[in-house]
């Protein structure tokens, strides 16, 4: 018994830990300032350009903690005049550079205003492409325990290698990279980032590698490109002591590249570890239709933290291990057969990545959907049951604090919530629909339609509401604008049974199915509840004591 309850404890402390950090917290402060505002909104600065391609250089100095390089900014113009550039202290911006003149600039906290051209003049400006080169240096914010905080990682390898790389999401890009760091802009014809390394290590970025060339002084230049739109806190270097291997995939859009970047001391053993990516591939392109970056292929790259999800360069570093860490999230058993990171973080590559939310206060579009490739991963190779069981497991990690949707604007994120409980959100939507297939295509439509898109809350619940068939909207605003948890309440009156939601928004209305017998299968009913007491006849065999809700509802019952 001792050892089941020290056991079940440490479950939970893991269980409460993952869903806290899992990803970065983005911004927990009360008091909002002008600089959240600036980042979070799209201001003045932000209008009349649109972010067409990022073509970055950096070359970092390991031993300094300092970084260099520019930044040429290819942009749809339709008017842009006080442009705003992010570059977060204490970094640095040296000079702007537009058709070899250099623009005037001023520094407001991390953002710089950039005269592109005289806010007062009216005459007609030609749409069109065009570009400025911001030149950049300093030393970055460090990363303390990343990803969990973000910032630049100076770090070695066991070997006594220096390994170097970023994570910022949340934080943004704007911490080592000039940039329009706002998730609505993400640059549409993708980017370029050429890494400045010593010729001892190897530089991994997003996208392929296109060209390796000397650069002189001990270093070597590598040139990454990525060809479909990237989200700026996904462009990431990673520059170590790298050993590579590949295969390919037959998969939806045909063969796809699939990479694997790792330490060479750990080269043996990811060979057997990475089989869960192949694994990831299968399971997530039938649910959610085929990955959405075949030309730029996908790759696992060993990372000097836990892990992200930059795209097509999806961080790794769970130390080779089942689960978390070696841990079950779900306490279930299922959870240790399969890598948590390989599945959760690869799962981004739908949600977060093909699919992104313009304001980080939706960011349950990304955690949500994520957190169910979990599930929808053990549902795919061990069984439906199976899925349940680890869906159901990861309640205990709910906190119910704060609404999953926080406040638009600001660069401000809601719950952790958005996780857990946002992934049961979606078995609970699922198990109302009560059509797999129907489901899975609306998974699949999800990634279709807002293909390379961001979008919003709403177009999302909008859609599941339209192809669903049932209204949800009452569902999304319980379990996504407010923290309690819908209690179904049942009383027997004569012959009848009588239901109810209470603990719920006004006009709550989801569709619960619930067992009725001893044998749970073999009578169940399918409810519509509102929040005004309605009856039904009691079946055969009813026995009051027999009610129970299906679990794969994420509500509570209550007899009255």
């Amino acid at each position: 018994m001792q050892h089941k309850s020290t056991l079940l404890s440490a479950v939970l402390l893991v269980s409460f830990f993952v869903n806290h950090l899992v990803a970065q917290p983005l911004n927990h402060k009360e008091i909002l300032t002008r600089q959240d505002t600036l980042r979070g909104s799209i201001g003045a600065g932000r209008l009349g350009w649109d972010v067409l391609q990022y073509d970055i250089t950096i070359q970092p100095d390991y031993n300094s903690k300092t970084i260099k390089g520019n930044n040429k900014i290819l942009f749809w113009d339709s008017g842009a005049k006080l442009m705003q550039i992010d570059m977060q202290q204490p970094m640095i911006i040296d000079s702007v550079i537009a058709e070899g003149k250099s623009l005037p600039f001023t520094r407001e906290g991390n953002v710089y205003w950039v005269m592109y051209r005289d806010t007062a003049a009216k005459y007609k400006i030609a749409p069109g492409e065009r570009n400025i080169i911001v030149y950049f240096k300093g030393k970055p914010v460090e990363a303390k325990r990343p990803p969990w905080d973000g910032g630049w990682i100076w770090k070695k390898d066991k070997q006594g290698n220096p390994w170097m790389s970023v994570a910022c999401q949340g934080l943004g890009a704007s911490v080592w990279l000039p940039c329009k760091d706002h998730q609505s802009d993400e640059p549409d014809k993708g980017s370029l980032l050429r890494i400045v390394a010593p010729d001892s290590l190897m530089a991994i970025g997003n996208g392929r590698l296109i060209n390796t060339q000397n650069a002189g002084n001990g270093f070597t230049q590598y040139s990454w490109l990525v060809k479909n739109p990237i989200n700026s806190y996904n462009i990431i270097p990673y520059i170590g002591k790298y050993a590579h291997f590949s295969e390919q995939y037959k998969g939806e859009k045909g063969m796809l590249d699939m990479d694997y970047w790792v330490l060479e001391s750990n080269l043996e053993k990811a060979k057997t570890h990475f089989t869960d990516a192949r694994r990831t591939m299968e399971a997530l392109e039938y649910w959610f239709g085929p990955y959405p970056f075949y030309e730029d292929g996908y790759k696992l790259v060993e990372a000097p933290h836990l892990g992200m999800e930059h795209q097509s360069a999806v961080a790794y570093g769970n130390n080779y291990k089942m689960g978390y860490l070696g841990n079950d999230m779900s306490g279930t058993g299922w959870g240790l057969k399969w890598d948590f990171i390989i599945i959760h973080e690869s799962g981004h590559e739908w949600f977060g990545n093909n699919i992104t939310s313009n304001d980080i206060a939706d960011m349950w579009i990304h955690e949500s959907f994520t957190n169910y490739s979990e599930t929808l991963f053990t549902d795919y190779f061990y069984g439906k049951n199976a899925g349940s069981d680890y869906i159901v497991g990861i309640r205990k990690a709910i906190q119910n604090d704060i609404p999953i949707i926080g406040p638009y604007g600001v660069n401000k994120e809601g719950s952790g919530d958005m996780y857990n409980k946002g992934g049961n959100m979606l078995q609970t939507i699922r198990a109302a629909i009560n059509n797999d297939e129907k489901f899975r295509q609306i998974l699949r439509g999800l990634n279709k339609t807002f293909y390379h898109q961001t979008v919003t809350s709403k177009q999302i619940e909008d859609y599941i509401n339209k192809k669903s068939g049932i209204n949800f909207s009452k569902v999304f605003d319980q379990y996504l604008r407010q923290t309690k948890i819908p209690v179904l309440e049942y009383n027997v009156e004569g012959n009848k049974i009588l239901y109810r939601w209470t603990n719920c928004v006004e006009g709550f209305n989801l569709p619960v199915r619930v067992s009725v017998s001893a044998d749970s299968t073999a009578k169940q009913l399918n409810l519509k509840p509102t929040t005004q007491w309605k009856k039904i006849k009691q079946p055969a065999g009813f026995n009051i004591k027999n009610f129970k809700v299906d679990r794969n509802f994420y509500v509570i019952s209550k007899h009255t």
